[in-house]
């Protein structure tokens, strides 16, 4: 096996890091069975304790690290953290429908647009302070401004690692889901503390919460009508990941090598045309609430198994020898958020 299949691979949706090897269907099986085994028991956790099930298989793929070593898994851990990933972004499209994000008003919509981009703007601002690449900062504030696990497994696919390394998704994918967690609790109780209604308190939640499942969970926890609002914001952030992934594609071009030579990788990828098909076919109503119901669903599950085969291959020695200042690039993403969410929620709504 030459050096380049052997380098650790982390959602390379181009597969320009790591081909998959040249194998046999059946042996595929053991690493896929790993990821989903873990993939159930964090299932399992997560309906006993309501948690996070992407945090839970992150960190149940982490705690299985050491079977990194068997390359018996190389295949279907390869395989779950790439093929399974770019499906599950173009199922992210069954969680929206354009009706859904023009309720929103044009007002409300401008503002989430901007709180996106001002938040991967402070991302890349405060990697940079740090000593980070402009690729990392992208990875961290888009994560936060997105969609949590979902964002950041599909930037990194797109910036390829070449620019951003396993071990820094792994950092990312950890900051986030526990950033999370943690605004799951804080930012109900900040919207208290500043007075808000319903509608404020609603749009704060969806567009600073980083992942859908604690966003929900605040916005129905400030109330009812709360969480309504919450989940329509959210969901327009959501739908923000393939214009996102678009421009970061044009603003870090991908080469690929032909014939000894290179040239510039397609500028829309296609789990990102996909991710629009679907969207819009989800739009038009012909698709049964069943069946849109189902991909979404199909879609969580297939981000766990990718997030548990990527946590489970992470290099845990770089994790660690990184310390806690990549995380830093997230809190102050997250602070940005919350702020720019805030201030226009005062003074709009």
């Amino acid at each position: 096996m030459d050096a380049a299949n052997q380098m650790p691979q982390a959602a390379d949706l181009y597969g320009d890091i790591e081909r998959t090897p040249a194998t046999r269907w059946r042996d595929y099986l053991p690493g896929l069975m790993v990821a989903v085994l873990a993939t159930l028991a964090a299932a399992s956790l997560a309906d006993r304790y309501g948690a996070p099930l992407t945090l839970l298989a992150l960190l149940i793929g982490l705690a299985m690290n050491f079977l990194s070593a068997d390359r018996r898994l190389t295949p279907g851990l390869t395989l779950a953290s790439r093929e399974l990933l770019r499906w599950a972004i173009v199922l992210v499209g069954a969680r929206i429908t354009l009706e859904q994000i023009v309720a929103l008003g044009p007002q409300s919509l401008l503002a989430v647009v901007a709180i996106v981009g001002i938040t991967i703007g402070a991302g890349v601002l405060a990697a940079r302070s740090l000593g980070f690449s402009s690729a990392f900062g992208t990875l961290s504030g888009g994560a936060v401004a997105i969609c949590g696990a979902s964002a950041a497994m599909a930037l990194s696919a797109t910036l390829s690692e070449r620019r951003v390394r396993q071990a820094e998704l792994t950092l990312v994918l950890v900051g986030t889901s526990t950033m999370s967690s943690a605004a799951l609790i804080l930012y109900p109780a900040i919207c208290e503390l500043f007075n808000l209604n319903d509608l404020q308190a609603g749009f704060v939640l969806g567009a600073s919460i980083h992942d859908v499942a604690q966003t929900l969970g605040a916005g129905y926890a400030f109330s009812g009508p709360a969480g309504e609002t919450a989940t329509i914001v959210k969901l327009a952030r959501v739908a923000l990941l393939a214009p996102v992934l678009a421009l970061v594609a044009l603003a870090f071009p991908q080469p690929l090598k032909i014939s000894g030579g290179k040239r510039a990788a397609p500028l829309l990828p296609w789990f990102v045309v996909g991710f629009f098909v679907v969207a819009g076919i989800n739009s038009t109503g012909i698709i049964p609430a069943q069946a849109s119901g189902f991909a979404a669903d199909m879609s969580s599950w297939m981000l766990a198994v990718s997030v548990a085969a990527t946590a489970i291959r992470s290099p845990l020695g770089e994790i660690l020898k990184a310390g806690p200042k990549p995380l830093l690039v997230g809190i102050a993403a997250s602070l940005t958020s919350l702020a720019a969410a805030l201030g226009f929620a005062v003074l709009a709504l």
